[in-house]
């Protein structure tokens, strides 16, 4: 009996210290830590084709040369020079424009024994400057034919009224003149020298009879 006792307290303690070790246990943490992520690899850039170079800019087209506009300006009283200037007009292609006095002359006033006549009183007055009754324009011009006539040796105080009211500035002015007699003297200088712009060439004395063709050579000779 006794021994039968001992070993149901045997199982006793054996079931108790077989529950005792059980409950002591910590149950294992599942500790695994936590995968640390690598971190995104950066993509390559996608590879671009070559920059193409830069179109070129598109050439200008070069502006036409300016054409070269002559013109002949002309102040005739009696005609005699109007009518070499209207021939110079035809031959070249030039516009004719006639340079007019605001106030026009007249017979009297040209008369060269009255030494009190318009013209004689001027021409003896170097300021003096008769006024011009319309402007005459300029614009593009670069060959300009001045004709006038030799009054006492000398270019008609109107024509540097004129002369002084406008820039030449890259203007070629080939002076021309008529006369009774005397020749055209420094009169085409003067005139450059109060225009203080422009080239003026030497004036020529051009005879009422000129031919076209002595004309021609004339017109050619100041290309």
């Amino acid at each position: 009996m006794k021994i039968k006792n001992l070993i149901v307290l045997f199982l006793i303690l054996v079931l108790a210290l077989v529950s005792a070790g059980c409950g002591n246990t910590p149950a294992q943490a599942q500790s695994t830590p936590a995968q640390t992520q690598a971190p995104a690899a950066t993509p390559a850039p996608a590879a671009t084709p070559e920059t193409a170079p830069a179109q070129a800019a598109a050439e200008t087209p070069a502006e036409p040369a300016q054409e070269n506009k002559s013109l002949v300006v002309v102040f005739s009283c009696t005609g005699t020079t109007k009518g070499i200037a209207e021939k110079i007009a035809a031959l070249t292609g030039a516009e004719l424009m006639d340079l007019v006095p605001a106030q026009p002359y007249t017979a009297e006033d040209l008369n060269y024994n009255d030494r009190s006549t318009r013209a004689t009183v001027e021409q003896n007055t170097p300021d003096a400057r008769p006024e011009i009754a319309s402007d005459i324009s300029l614009d593009g011009v670069t060959t300009l034919y001045l004709g006038y006539p030799i009054w006492w040796g000398q270019a008609p105080r109107i024509m540097s009224t004129f002369v002084e009211s406008h820039d030449f500035t890259g203007i070629t002015v080939i002076p021309f003149c008529t006369s009774g007699g005397s020749g055209a003297g420094r009169t085409g200088e003067t005139l450059g020298e109060q225009a203080g712009t422009g080239t003026f060439l030497t004036s020529t004395r051009l005879s009422s009879g000129v031919s076209d063709s002595e004309l021609q050579s004339w017109i050619d000779s100041h290309k």
